[in-house]
């Protein structure tokens, strides 16, 4: 049997403790006197991306995830607008000479594609037009006009596939396209409509979903002269998007036949696996893709329509939570300061609102001197060592504010409004209080602290109480989430130092989360009420867009959270049976988790 030096290229290194370790590596701490390796995690995630300029649904699109067409859709009105994208945003472009929806796209990317079939408002067509980069020009009909087809390839190599018309409810029927005209070939084992496509060009592509009647989750191979039956899909759907190859492709969203759903599924070649859901649930959206590891969805209807965009990434490298010490006190709502390995926590409830303040190691929670004012759902800014604590319920709402100095609280000067469950970011000396609930009525209220008083600054846009917060000081800072009165919301808005800024919403809108980072422009929101129901959801922030991250381990809402969006620290709460929590969770965001190797002794 080799060595673990022969397999991997070195030997097990003897280190006093983890530093310097990399993923993979295996090695022996002396410290602890145990085995350990590092664990890399990976997975994939939908991240949500900048919005169509025209939401619509019944929408085609063309290209790949970073170069892309929205074409036609709507109903009714049915729209001629065409949207190009570029990997960051989109800029609308020349128009359909026939404005449609219903129709299908394919193409290599935002300068060359077709929109072939659909539905014009007055009549189905079979009208086929080719994207050179700048215009639309129309080219030969296919020779059986429908809608609800799908297409697959580039320009000159394209098959059109399935569909319905008004003489036939559903077709089989099969068009490849030579870069001047289509021609009839074998048909679909299966006649459907409203299904889905994926392929390269017309000798090899893959039909699957659609409704026959019903919805169905029949997948069909195509091989260049015949349809071949494969591997059905998990779900049953139809009116999804998809994205890739005859050996690698992706479908999401759409309908079962009931409601609109977020599923996604991957195929590799020879089987479906179902895969992390959009963010958005919707159907009859636009996609674009490559293969399964990169796609675009966007547009769609949600009543109403939509215009949100997102981005698929898969086989990336996600942070990941894992046990820390837990609390002496079982408590939620509740306020915390400072990093994941030195972080303070304050301002209670139990049963009742406690003036309990426990101070935390990396390892160890230790309880502290307490505040002076017992009190619950504050605000907190600072570090473990240079704290502050203001607002509050006791259970009336409180604008006390105290300033922590590492051994005692002080009580210092008010905020000029009372108000509990608000959001706090920033310094002991620069912070900012925002948001919250006055008892009755929500607040956008937003002050600023210089180290000394309160001075009342631009609102936010979005009254709303239970949010979470990031930010440097009171200058930079980020809002996201709450509630707006009694529904969660996905709002992010963030903070120059003078204006809020509504930006890129949550994936899951959500109240009671927490929030953490150091800048308006890197985050993390984690866990939250949706309601109804408990979230474990984690999200980080890029300053643009939030990317879902791997879940918190236990679903918890009105705990606090501290750190940075790659090294960060949840605690208390509670859990979906209202048990107040002393749990603590750390967050790697890199995803390089160390492990303990342990041994059985028979």
């Amino acid at each position: 049997m080799a060595t673990y030096k022969e397999s991997v290229g070195t030997a097990v290194q003897n280190i006093a403790g983890d530093t310097g370790t990399v993923a993979g590596q295996l090695w022996y701490n002396q410290t602890a006197a145990e085995f350990r390796y590092q664990e890399q995690v990976v997975g994939n995630a939908w991240a949500t991306a900048n919005s169509l300029n025209t939401a619509r649904r019944n929408l085609s699109g063309a290209g790949t995830q970073t170069s892309a067409l929205a074409i036609g859709g709507g109903g009714p009105p049915y729209e001629a607008v065409t949207e190009s994208w570029n990997g960051t945003s989109w800029t609308e472009v020349n128009d359909l000479n026939t404005a449609r929806r219903l129709a299908s796209g394919c193409g290599a990317d935002n300068t060359s594609a077709l929109s072939i079939g659909g539905d014009s408002g007055t009549a189905i067509i079979g009208n086929t037009e080719s994207w050179n980069g700048t215009s639309w020009t129309e080219v030969n009909d296919l020779n059986t006009a429908r809608r609800q087809l799908s297409s697959t390839g580039v320009v000159p190599s394209a098959l059109a596939f399935g569909g319905e018309n008004p003489g036939t409810v559903y077709l089989n029927v099969t068009e490849s396209w030579n870069g001047s005209s289509w021609t009839e070939v074998n048909d679909l084992n299966t006649a459907r409509f409203n299904l889905m496509g994926a392929g390269a060009n017309n000798t090899a592509a893959l039909a699957f979903g659609g409704n026959d009647g019903s919805q169905t989750a029949v997948t069909e191979n195509w091989n260049g002269t015949n349809w071949t039956d494969v591997a059905d899909l998990n779900t049953a759907k139809f009116n999804a998007g998809a994205a890739g190859t005859q050996t690698s492709a992706l479908t999401f969203g759409g309908s079962d036949g009931t409601v609109k759903i977020g599923q996604t599924e991957s195929w590799n070649g020879s089987i479906w696996t179902e895969t992390t859901d959009l963010n958005t649930t919707r159907a009859e959206l636009g996609s674009s893709g490559a293969n399964n590891t990169s796609a675009l969805a966007f547009g769609g209807e949600i009543s109403p329509n939509t215009g949100a965009t997102e981005e698929w990434n898969a086989g990336i490298n996600l942070g990941a939570w894992y046990t820390g010490g837990n609390m002496n006190t079982s408590a939620r709502n509740l306020s915390g300061a400072g990093t994941q390995t030195a972080s303070l926590a304050f301002g209670m409830f139990t049963t009742v609102a406690v003036t309990n303040t426990e101070s935390y190691n990396g390892t160890n929670w230790f309880e502290v001197n307490d505040l002076n004012t017992a009190r619950y759902s504050g605000g907190g800014a600072g570090t473990q060592t240079a704290a502050l604590a203001f607002g509050g319920a006791t259970p009336s709402v409180v604008a006390i504010t105290e300033s922590w100095n590492g051994y005692t609280w002080t009580e210092v000067n008010d905020l000029n409004t009372a108000r509990a469950f608000l959001a706090g970011a920033g310094t002991q000396t620069s912070a900012l209080a925002f948001g919250g609930n006055l008892i009755p009525g929500l607040s956008a209220l937003n002050e600023s602290w210089n180290g000394t008083s309160w001075t009342e600054v631009a609102d936010l846009n979005t009254a709303r109480s239970n949010l979470g917060a990031a930010g440097a000081d009171n200058t930079s800072a980020l809002a996201f989430g709450g509630a707006d009165p009694l529904v969660a919301v996905a709002n992010t808005e963030t903070w120059n130092g003078s204006s809020w800024t509504e930006v890129n919403d949550l994936n899951t809108a959500r109240e009671s989360l927490a929030g953490c980072g150091a800048t308006n422009t890197e985050a993390l929101a984690f866990g939250g009420n949706l309601p109804p129901g408990v979230s474990a959801a984690t999200e980080s922030w890029n300053g643009t867009n939030w990317t879902n991250e791997n879940n918190l381990n236990a679903t918890r809402r009105q705990h606090a959270g501290t750190g940075l969006q790659t090294l960060a620290l949840a605690f208390g709460g509670e859990n979906p049976t209202a048990d107040t929590l002393n749990t603590t969770e750390e967050w790697d965001g890199t995803g390089s988790i160390t492990r303990t190797i342990t041994s059985t002794t028979e």
